[in-house]
């Protein structure tokens, strides 16, 4: 299911709609949707580099309005359908350390977390659901996502040509260099499902309260 949703996300990158489905792919994932954006858009700015800029743009504003859904999730509807969601992204168990680190760290979570491959929309469903103000949320998001996104953007904008020949040479170890990050990230992960140290008192929390 999942194989069939990355190959079908890859495929909007040759459509001739590609910066819809951009935007459409950037705002889904940050609210309910299992595929990150990041394949899309890298094959879009490696295509064309001169509208990379552009593209990392579209990524981080759709992807904080997609927060902004998965936020109103959290608050409104989570005992309506948010605690599903969750459970069906497998992300439930992942759910009450989100809480505690929430609480207890607000934007500095969102910042961190938000520029990792950890899954934002756990990040904004949780914050929803604990009541982080809004304000916080939104400036956190903002930056955590532009850094991520149009950083991409300016190195594709930046060494376009460069960049594309230098991955269509070395595209076996960049494979290889992208499988290490995402182990990294659910390393990362890990420290919201309690990987952090019995020191850190978000590791194991409590039951869950609401915010």
């Amino acid at each position: 299911m999942l194989n069939r949703l990355y190959q079908w996300t890859l495929a909007k990158a040759a459509h001739r709609h590609a910066e819809r489905w951009l935007f459409a792919i950037s705002f889904m994932e940050s609210s309910f949707f299992p595929i990150p954006p990041h394949p899309l858009l890298g094959l879009m700015c490696l295509a064309r580099p001169e509208k990379a800029l552009r593209y990392g743009f579209i990524c981080t504003l759709a992807s904080v309005l997609g927060g902004m859904l998965g936020y109103a999730i959290g608050h409104f509807f989570f005992a309506m359908f948010g605690s599903a969601l969750l459970d069906t992204l497998g992300l439930a168990k992942s759910f009450p350390a989100a809480q505690c680190y929430l609480r207890e760290y607000g934007a500095e979570i969102i910042l961190i977390k938000g520029a990792t491959p950890i899954p934002f929309k756990l990040i904004t469903i949780t914050a929803g659901f604990v009541g982080l103000p809004l304000f916080t949320f939104l400036w956190a998001s903002i930056v955590s996502r532009a850094f991520q996104f149009m950083l991409v953007g300016f190195l594709f904008w930046k060494f376009g040509r460069p960049i594309k020949a230098f991955i269509e040479k070395y595209l076996g170890w960049l494979s290889a260099l992208f499988l290490v990050l995402i182990v990294g990230g659910f390393i990362a992960a890990s420290m919201l499902t309690g990987g952090a140290g019995k020191s850190d008192k978000c590791s194991q929390p409590n039951a869950v309260q609401a915010g």
